[in-house]
């Protein structure tokens, strides 16, 4: 019998291979075609639903991402990670929790589309001008803008400084220490983006401005260089993500609790 350790296992491994089917393929679509990349996420599991098998490799996805979601909000409940309680500790722990939110998105526009309905294309904007509509609308978009910009700071820190190898085997190979660099660096860019233009939405308190990964990615498209190098490192967060599947150290759920937490 599989145990639930097991199953949590499986079900973080699930959904950083979906992560990397999400990332490889943002990436890909922004090399080759520039105004499908627009639509961003809901670009990549278009193209996954024209594989052969399509509809069940979304369910997987989909699957996978919520259980990404799942391992995300177990950081700030259950402090997975060590993280801590100090400052820099709280912040990392509710990046995690924004990032858990971010996933459940996900997951709902993969599973849309694997049960055949599609989601608007500026279903962004629409939640930020129903965000604007109410009383503080514009300081909670304002807020979670710095959130964004926040994360990409720490996102920039981790490729830079290396520290997310902390949580994966020493067996892996020596060069996911590049691509997790690449990748989480690249990350960063697009985390600023999206943090400006919620702060330029709260600014001006228009909708339109908000920017989602897709509308990041072509803001860039007047850079060549810049855009071509962004593409390139969503490409190479894809490959890394693959290689967590295999090397990214999970937490056990503890016996009668089910809280996760890492053998010492």
């Amino acid at each position: 019998m599989v145990n639930n350790t097991s199953k949590f296992r499986l079900l973080v491994k699930l959904g950083y291979f979906s992560r990397a089917v999400l990332y490889f393929l943002l990436g890909l679509l922004a090399l080759t075609n520039r105004q499908k990349i627009a639509e961003g996420p809901h670009a990549a599991f278009d193209a996954i639903r024209g594989f052969p098998a399509g509809t069940a490799i979304l369910w997987i996805v989909a699957i996978g991402l919520l259980g990404y979601a799942m391992f995300r909000f177990a950081s700030p409940l259950f402090d997975i990670e060590h993280n801590g309680s100090d400052k820099e500790g709280i912040l990392k722990r509710i990046g995690h929790a924004g990032s858990g939110i971010g996933h459940v998105v996900l997951a709902y526009s993969a599973y849309k589309l694997a049960t055949g309905q599609r989601s608007s294309g500026d279903r962004a904007q629409e939640v930020a001008a129903g965000v604007l509509s109410v009383d503080l609308g514009s300081v909670l978009l304002g807020a979670l803008g710095i959130a964004f910009g926040v994360a990409g700071i720490m996102q920039a820190k981790k490729g830079i400084t290396g520290s997310f190898m902390n949580r994966i085997s020493s067996d892996a190979p020596s060069y996911t220490r590049i691509l997790g660099g690449v990748g989480f660096c690249t990350r960063a860019v697009i985390f600023a983006l999206i943090g400006w233009s919620l702060i330029q939405s709260a600014w001006f308190s228009d909708s339109s401005e908000v920017k989602t990964i897709g509308d990041a990615i072509i803001a860039l498209s007047g850079n060549g260089p810049l855009f071509t190098i962004v593409a390139i490192g969503l490409i190479v967060f894809g490959l890394f993500s693959a290689l967590l599947t295999r090397w990214r150290i999970v937490p056990e759920l503890q016996a009668g609790t089910g809280i996760p937490s890492y053998r010492a």
